[in-house]
């Protein structure tokens, strides 16, 4: 398919090969800053004009990129597959980058179908997923976005995309270095972290806590549930630390329909669209946060389910075990406040005794027990 680069008159040979450039430029993960006159600057970007979630005007090169370190993505805010589970890794991606995200790193999310994201549109979609500063989201001209795709290696060309889906990879890069990196959305998200936050800086900056190797724990086997559910899940979901993007899932499998829940984890898009109640009333209490179908196996599902409840158990066991020793701590300070009892009362007799009449005073000794019994109370609702 033959494009023209209005900006630069590059034939399409031309735009293949620069694209192809700086896609496997350092594909492997390894970068090297660009030698000066690096060809990945004003000349090769399109300097196409932009509009984010707030309605700004913007231009890629001189706004967006020029002197900054950047990861770029394209997504559409109305996708029901995968788009949502890539936001969310991203979401973490910027938790792990901190305040740097706005100052000196900037993340764009680009629309590939301008024509249905408004800035409205992606204003909504980046509150449903809890979106902070400094990472922006644009809409724009389909076709200036399509050239600005080719250019940046990711558009795999109408036909593969219609029948395949586009493209989830996405590109960082440091424009003043000439650093470019193509990486895949779903990349561990501390690792993704790492490669914008220190890679493209030649380590001049640092993301996170460096342990040293001789400290780093032994490396457990992962059960296959386990796996599936830290690659594909973890990014919108827990199990026992709250809610997230979506539901916390301890206890999921012990409270929910078996059948129900494999159809939810392996088709959530079918099931929504038959308008299950429970699949409705929660794509609404979540904001309408769409579960991405993941395509799994029905073995995949089975492994999953599996690790949920076994995880569940394993937490539910802790936290009984934890209450458990609650009551013997209680018991233990009420047997200690009977003890002084017995001692504050014997002090008393005492003074009795001793006060001229030879008589207790059974008035005094009444309130007395009182006080005591106030104290042990106290005790028994003690932490």
């Amino acid at each position: 398919m033959k494009m023209t680069d209005t900006a630069t008159g590059c034939s399409a040979i031309s735009n293949f090969f620069m694209a192809a450039a700086i896609s496997l430029c350092l594909w492997a993960g390894s970068a090297v800053a660009a030698p000066a006159g690096s060809p990945w600057g004003a000349n090769y970007f399109p300097n196409i004009s932009l509009i984010n979630q707030d309605g700004e005007k913007l231009r890629f090169y001189d706004d967006m990129i020029k002197d900054k370190i950047v990861a770029i993505n394209f997504m559409y805010a109305t996708c029901h597959d995968a788009c949502p589970l890539e936001t969310a890794k991203l979401r973490q991606v910027q938790e792990a980058l901190g305040d740097r995200v706005g100052k000196d790193i900037f993340m764009y999310s680009i629309s590939i179908t301008p024509e249905m994201d408004t800035p409205e549109t992606l204003k909504t979609y980046m509150e449903k997923f809890n979106v902070g500063p400094g990472w922006q989201f644009l809409t724009g001209k389909e076709a200036d976005i399509t050239l600005l795709r080719t250019k940046l290696g990711l558009y795999d060309g109408e036909e593969t995309e219609k029948s395949q889906g586009h493209t989830m990879s996405m590109i960082v890069g440091n424009e003043t270095t000439g650093q470019w990196i193509k990486r895949s959305s779903f990349d561990n998200p501390k690792v993704m972290a790492r490669v914008i936050g220190e890679v493209l800086t030649n380590y001049k900056t640092r993301v996170g806590q460096h342990n040293s190797y001789a400290d780093a724990p032994k490396i457990a086997r992962f059960d296959h549930g386990e796996d599936l559910f830290q690659r594909r899940c973890q990014s919108c979901h827990t199990l026992g630390a709250g809610d997230s993007l979506g539901p916390d899932l301890l206890g999921v499998v012990a409270n929910r329909d078996r059948d129900w829940l494999q159809r939810w984890i392996k088709s959530p898009d079918q099931v929504l669209a038959a308008k299950d109640p429970l699949a409705t009333a929660l794509y609404a209490k979540y904001k309408q946060v769409m579960m991405p179908n993941l395509r799994l196996t029905d073995g995949e599902v089975a492994a999953l389910i599996g690790y949920m409840d076994t995880e569940s158990r394993r937490i539910e066991k802790l936290k009984l075990a934890s209450s458990d020793s609650q009551p013997r701590r209680q018991s233990h300070d009420s047997e200690h406040a009977d003890d002084s009892e017995h001692a504050d009362d014997s002090e008393h007799a005492d003074d009795s005794e001793h006060d001229g009449s030879g008589n207790l005073d059974q008035h005094g000794k009444h309130n007395d027990h009182n006080d005591h019994s106030n104290h042990h109370e106290h005790h028994n609702h003690s932490p």
